[in-house]
């Protein structure tokens, strides 16, 4: 590490906004059979529409498997969720599931697949999930270029084209500029047909010692 590592002169580097240092978790096959599970739940809770005694007993299993994992609700970092590089998303159900193909200084490169859950109306990914996205896709980008833990200080997304679902959607993120603690992030996202759906561009600001 040279002088200008922050790690070198801010003992809490890792701690910063609330991010540890994650290591990869191994939760077991069971994990990924769970999480396939819950997007389909996800799915079908925005979608069903049975007879009032079978959401009761739909409530009765959710409150069943709330009452199962309560128990073992743990610290973030601790649990497996975001930790699963390996699973769609990461292993988080907060995302849409997607696999990173590329990841380097240069660029990140990924596709996605938004389902039911993230539908705004017309079978269209709702435009306040596309944010979301491309947000997570700026703090891969910042990791990928070996600049130091950020935080998101503002996001523009451009709207091209209705973007569907149940498609791969090709996702391209990269450093376009720094400036000292500055990096000037653009992102977009792309159909099947190479058309361009959205595309954003953002600042993410390098945390000094001490800040949350």
């Amino acid at each position: 590490m040279t002088a200008e590592d922050p790690r070198l002169v801010d003992p809490d580097y890792y701690k910063h906004g609330g991010f540890p240092e994650f290591e990869p978790a191994e939760p077991g096959p069971g994990f990924g059979r769970f999480l396939a599970a819950m997007r389909r739940a996800q799915d079908l809770a925005v979608s069903a529409n049975p007879d009032s005694d079978t959401w009761e007993r739909a409530a009765d299993h959710a409150e069943a498997l709330v009452e199962l994992l309560g128990p073992f609700e743990a610290p973030e970092g601790v649990g497996p969720a975001n930790r699963v590089p390996s699973l769609p998303g990461s292993g988080s159900l907060l995302m849409p599931p997607y696999r990173v193909h590329k990841f380097d200084a240069e660029s990140v490169e990924l596709t996605v697949q938004f389902s039911r859950y993230h539908v705004g109306g017309n079978y269209a990914v709702h435009g306040g999930v596309l944010p979301l996205m491309f947000d997570s896709m700026f703090g891969m980008v910042i990791h990928a270029a070996g600049r130091p833990i950020s935080r998101t200080a503002f996001l523009h997304v451009d709207y091209r084209k209705v973007t569907p679902i149940n498609t791969d959607l090709a996702m391209r993120g990269w450093v376009r500029e720094t400036q000292g603690r500055k990096a000037f992030v653009n992102a977009e996202m792309r159909n099947p047909d190479g058309e361009l759906t959205a595309e954003a561009n953002g600042l993410m600001i390098q945390l000094l010692p001490g800040q949350p």
